[in-house]
């Protein structure tokens, strides 16, 4: 689409290129490898769609980033050529760019507000921001910031997904002495035990993790907060100020018969054995079961990884089944199309009432039941309600669960002077991540329930402000 603003105040008019395609693996041959889709832009690629961005003095893209980068002027610096500059201005507010330019929903967040979108498609913010990222690491061009004196205050972060990480990070930076708490063998919460390989490669989050230790925090495993030590334990050992960014890890149950049977994973089990402990490497002896025609119930993001992943593990047949239609499907659009292009079979307005066992215990089939969509529910989503006399069965030798999870209560039953929502959330102050208890912040998935990376990182950006206005204003009033 041609760009109608003059140029040098003549009538030639410069022609704008399209959104400049990610190349990425075939089909074909990514279903049977772990390695990530997408390959990235190359850098005349990334300088070609700099070019679309049309520099607006008021930025809209801005509002949509929950850690504030400036878009504006990393994306001029890529135009420009200056890939470490550009790297440089992006990390000003986000640590975590090589990841948040993979896994973020960036078409519902600072994409969908580029003025672009208005006519054509908008600047693609979050390759750009992954190509920075990936070049600077790949030129070994990345360096640590200058750091503030250190201001003797000691604060201690539970758990290394990307709220954790962001305050760590930025409280490192402002001086003061991080101990991060992980309760796995390897950091990074979620992105490592959630997210596949092909979508998110482990040497990345390595790679950002290594990052935080060059800034100084100390990070400590196998440490499970709320068995080795409690909340107030911590207090009392000399922590100034505690962060909870444990996450949401509960996983989800349909409750229906035959759950417990052989071959019904939920998707939390059957992803942290393939990333975690990597059950999907030849290297590593983690028991997996590799089902040849797998089922996998529910459409978000990780109902989507699931699948791919059975695919990958030699999957003849993968079925996504969900009790709602293609338009409700909570997804990122991204990856209902890799799902697709890979041969993914969805199965919509339908839903699972009962899992069919063999003589040996293990799932053989799932009764199920034609849906259509009735009145919005309390989520403004269309209701399903079941068709009778619709039941039919799936043959299959998985399942998958993949319909969300909850608040795991392990550290907040252990914590009484928290308070908890209905659903078990930790409650804080929005602007702050306040507690209830004195000298203890929460955010990210703990909070809210499970979200995105960035608006995780958005809430560990948040509370690590206010812990350093807390820290270095030496008031005792909370909050």
């Amino acid at each position: 689409m041609a760009d109608t603003t003059p140029n040098n105040n003549s009538n030639v008019r410069r022609q704008r290129p399209p959104r400049q395609k990610m190349p990425e693996q075939a089909p074909d041959v990514r279903r049977r490898n772990f390695e990530e889709v997408p390959l990235g832009y190359t850098p005349e690629l990334a300088k070609t769609e700099a070019t679309r961005c049309l520099q607006c003095k008021v930025p809209k893209c801005m509002e949509g980033c929950p850690v504030g980068v400036d878009i504006k002027n990393f994306i001029a610096l890529v135009a420009q050529g200056n890939f470490d500059g550009a790297a440089k201005k992006v990390k000003e507010t986000n640590i975590l760019p090589a990841i948040c330019g993979r896994v973020c929903p960036q078409e519902d967040q600072c994409e969908k507000f580029c003025i672009l979108s208005r006519k054509e498609e908008s600047v693609a913010i979050g390759r750009l921001e992954r190509f920075v990222a990936d070049w600077e690491r790949a030129q070994g061009k990345v360096t640590v910031p200058p750091k503030a004196p250190p201001t003797g205050k000691k604060v201690a972060v539970v758990g290394s997904g990307p709220a954790g990480l962001t305050v760590a990070g930025d409280l490192a930076l402002k001086g003061h002495t991080v101990t991060l708490f992980e309760a796995f063998h390897k950091s990074g919460g979620v992105l490592v035990y959630g997210i596949p390989e092909f979508r998110l490669p482990k040497a990345i989050v390595q790679s950002e993790v290594d990052y935080l230790e060059k800034l100084g925090v100390k990070i400590e495993y196998n440490a499970l907060i709320g068995r080795i030590l409690t909340v107030d334990e911590l207090l009392a050992e000399g922590y100034d100020a505690v962060f909870l960014g444990v996450g949401a890890g509960l996983p989800m149950f349909m409750n229906i018969p035959g759950e417990n049977l052989c071959g019904v994973y939920t998707a939390n089990e059957y992803l942290t054995r393939s990333n975690l402990m990597k059950a999907y490497h030849p290297d590593y002896d983690t028991p997996i079961a590799r089902g040849k025609n797998v089922c996998v119930i529910g459409a978000g993001n990780v109902a989507m990884d699931s699948a791919r992943t059975a695919l990958r593990l030699g999957a003849d047949k993968v079925r996504l089944v969900y009790r709602r239609s293609r338009q409700e499907m909570p997804a990122r659009a991204e990856e209902i199309h890799h799902a697709e292009e890979e041969g993914i079979e969805f199965h919509l307005l339908t839903n699972p009432i009962r899992f069919i066992g063999n003589a040996d215990g293990w799932v053989c089939g799932m009764e199920c039941i034609k849906m259509e969509l009735g009145e919005p529910d309390e989520s403004g989503r269309r209701r399903p309600v079941p068709i009778q006399g619709s039941e039919h069965i799936l043959e299959c030798d998985l399942v998958i669960i993949a319909i969300g999870t909850l608040a795991n209560p392990l550290l907040t039953q252990n914590t009484p002077s928290l308070e908890l929502n209905k659903w078990g959330y930790i409650t804080t102050d929005a602007e702050s991540g306040k507690t209830k208890k004195p000298r203890v912040w929460a955010g990210g998935d703990i909070v809210t329930g499970s979200a995105t990376v960035i608006l995780a990182m958005g809430a560990g950006r948040k509370a690590a402000n206010s812990i350093h206005e807390y820290l270095t204003s030496n008031r005792t009033e909370w909050p």
